[in-house]
């Protein structure tokens, strides 16, 4: 059994382009407050390294593809996000690293709330305390 949700949303149209929908009625399960994306990363960069208290994320690689690593102090994923249909759901408590961006990713973020830098964890051995509790 995975450790996170993959959501599989339905890719719309097809003769004229693709359009894939975010919203709560298509299945994203927190009102959407905050959206982000990572683009142009530096070969060999990897980023995240991190885990929030209480924000909610779910992240899709819309243009090519990196490696998504997560891990709830007990077990670690490890993901190739490739299609930009799929979205990996990252709650609240969950430790993220990505890897591996291929020059041409984009990795999109939807975020269940603002921006507040007290809501990260940042360290990995704090985060494993927070866990066992």
């Amino acid at each position: 059994m995975s450790i996170v949700k993959l959501y599989d949303f339905p890719i719309l149209g097809y003769e004229r382009g693709s359009l894939v929908v975010l919203d709560k009625p298509s299945g994203v399960p927190f009102e959407i407050k905050r959206v982000y994306y990572l683009f142009g990363t530096t070969g060999g960069v990897s980023r995240g390294f991190h885990a929030h208290k209480k924000l909610h994320q779910i992240a899709f690689c819309i243009s090519g593809r990196c490696r998504m690593v997560v891990d709830d102090g007990i077990n670690k994923e490890d993901f190739m996000m490739d299609s930009p249909s799929i979205g990996i759901d990252l709650p609240p408590m969950l430790w993220h690293e990505m890897h591996d961006f291929s020059a041409d990713c984009v990795l999109l973020v939807l975020a269940s709330d603002e921006y507040s830098e007290s809501d990260y964890i940042r360290n990995y051995e704090a985060f494993l305390d927070g866990t066992s509790k």
